[in-house]
């Protein structure tokens, strides 16, 4: 079968390439932003319902901005905290922050808080663990979340 081994280029014939083995090496990723940034590119290529999708991810992964004393206090060091979904990772947190506020962020913190234990009367019980965020923007960059406060 050596006719389907050859191809014509310009009136010239050759064989062609062996064809590539099943076990082809990928390049090596530095670290795990790497791994995400084909994703979420793919992500942001698609138009339409898929904008609409995408947004409304960022809005379940970022629950809602803490706004407490401490957290005011950040802000001045252009650190923002948010309450994030318990699945949420850091390279979610950004993405999420960058489809929202169009900004990309320097750098993310995510801190698991522990539930505290309550008791009213006779009846205990505790309340749920959660996520928080401490999200740093680049200099000059800044959101307007605690405004009025």
């Amino acid at each position: 079968m050596a006719l389907f081994n050859k191809q014509k280029d310009e009136g010239t014939t050759k064989t062609s390439a062996p064809a590539k083995s099943a076990k082809t090496v990928e390049p090596v990723k530095e670290n795990m932003q790497d791994l995400y940034k084909e994703e979420t590119t793919a992500k942001a290529a698609k138009v339409g319902k898929a904008d609409k999708k995408l947004v409304s991810q960022a809005y379940r992964i970022l629950v809602k901005p803490l706004i407490t004393e401490k957290a005011a206090n950040l802000g001045a060091h252009n650190k923002y905290v948010f309450m994030v979904a318990p699945e949420a990772n850091k390279i979610s947190v950004a993405v999420a922050i960058t489809e929202v506020y169009g900004i990309k962020p320097e750098s993310v913190n995510i801190l698991k808080v522990k539930g505290k234990k309550i008791a009213r009367g006779k009846v205990s019980g505790r309340r749920k663990n959660w996520k928080k965020a401490i999200v740093t923007l680049p200099k000059g960059k800044s959101i307007k979340i605690y405004e009025g406060v």
